[in-house]
């Protein structure tokens, strides 16, 4: 098969929670188990850092592997899901696995898939960690795909630390209605005497995730509390930050690669865990800290989060999806108000659409479009909702139909923001 022909096979015949939803997530990890077994147990063969989170699990997951390729190790990096190309989700290096690697690893072991027919999901996993335990990688950087207890991922055991990012309302309907049922999915993740960072601090999940660590006898690390924020600039294309350990008094002045309100509390979790990484025996040195900050998009090749595609006017797109994620995003928009907004979005259908909307400002404009998946909201049902919280809007076949136009009439002054649903920011052609 080719590269593509193998692809297509797998969309064709595996479970993918894009075409089909939480149908595809099977909430166990027998078949990762019977998977990997056969592979060898390659899992076993690297140490691993663990990422779970509702927002910020992939920054910060390209945050720690930029910092650990700066400081010269050899870093595997896997996350989900991808924008344009399947090999995004592996990463040597900050490099894309080799076509024919998946191809290759897709034929040898047809008559497995075939046995044991995983989902899209597991078999995206299995081949990670047959990657980097063949290309013997020092160290892995893994960020959980959904939830956390029964995610794929959660079958390594050779973790040296656990990260849990920021617990938002996601998928309910698989991980719960209340933050705290959320976050005990999160939770899932931490392992027996491997410690974990707690990034950011929440009422409702905090007392689970030390729930957990006591029952795991496993050291909490609160990131929160460890670092202050001396000083700050931030706006839509920058975000510098000085930062106090607590502990040591030691300053830190960083210059982030990815911009955004929420990269604040990432950027505090993956400090604290950075410290517990030299802790542990990590060559990590001030200038490779600053530098995998500075870095992390060149290092890792990061696309989606907070991405400048253009100037005059400016368009920005990000993948942040959930109520949480664009709450943050609105307010950082809204924040200059000289500028008018124009909002191309898109959403999936499991999104609560009241919440959602009554977010966004009824003084911008809205463009309302649709991406390649039975799980989209038509353009048309998201301007019936629109009209019930003052939201003007017009409807467009595409993103990318949306934004063209969007650009022949935005001023060099407006600020044209592109968001809703990851995939959605998948389908742009600039990206």
């Amino acid at each position: 098969m080719t590269y593509l022909e193998t692809i297509e096979y797998l969309y064709s015949q595996l479970p993918v929670f894009q075409k089909i939803g939480k149908k595809a997530i099977k909430p166990k990890l027998t078949n990762i188990s019977e998977l990997l077994e056969a592979l060898g147990n390659p899992q076993n063969d690297f140490k691993s850092i663990h990422i779970a989170g509702t927002n910020g699990k992939g920054s910060s997951s390209h945050f720690l592997a930029s910092i650990l390729i700066e400081s010269g190790y050899k870093v595997g990096l896997y996350t989900s899901p991808h924008l344009k190309d399947f090999r995004e989700r592996f990463r040597i290096n900050g490099q894309m696995v080799q076509e024919s690697f998946i191809v290759d690893f897709v034929e040898n072991h047809l008559e497995l898939i075939k046995k044991i027919n995983p989902s899209f999901f597991e078999l995206s996993v299995a081949l990670a960690f047959k990657l980097f335990s063949q290309e013997k990688v020092e160290i892995a950087v893994i960020e959980v795909g959904l939830g956390g207890r029964y995610d794929s991922t959660n079958i390594i055991s050779n973790v040296i630390l656990s990260l849990i990012t920021n617990i938002g309302y996601d998928h309910m309907d698989i991980l719960g209605d209340t933050l705290s049922k959320i976050g005990y999915e999160k939770a899932g993740i931490i392992k027996t005497s491997i410690p974990v960072v707690i990034s950011e601090f929440h009422t409702e999940t905090f007392p689970v995730f030390q729930s957990e660590a006591h029952l795991k006898n496993t050291e909490l690390i609160s990131a929160f509390e460890k670092f202050e924020i001396l000083a700050e600039k931030s706006d839509l294309e920058v975000l510098q930050l000085k930062l106090k350990d607590k502990n040591t008094d030691d300053v830190y002045e960083i210059q982030s690669g990815l911009v955004g309100e929420y990269q604040k509390k990432n950027i505090i979790g993956v400090m604290a865990s950075v410290n517990l990484l030299i802790k542990l025996g990590f060559q990590i040195s001030p200038k490779n800290l600053s530098g995998g900050f500075k870095n992390v998009v060149k290092n890792t090749q990061l696309k989606g989060r907070w991405q400048i595609l253009g100037r005059e006017p400016l368009i920005i797109c990000d993948t942040g999806h959930n109520e949480h994620a664009l709450k943050v995003t609105i307010k950082k928009l809204s924040d200059f108000n000289k500028a008018k907004l124009h909002f191309v979005l898109g959403f999936v259908k499991d999104k609560d659409l009241e919440k959602v909307l009554t977010l966004f400002p009824q003084d911008a404009y809205y463009y309302f479009t649709t991406f390649d998946s039975f799980r989209a909201h038509s353009p048309s049902d998201l301007q019936t909702e629109a009209i019930k919280y003052g939201l003007d809007s017009t409807i467009y076949n595409n993103v990318n139909e949306a934004l063209n136009h969007v650009k022949t009439i935005a001023n060099p002054k407006d600020i044209i923001f592109v968001g809703g649903s990851t995939y959605l920011v998948a389908e742009l052609n600039n990206l």
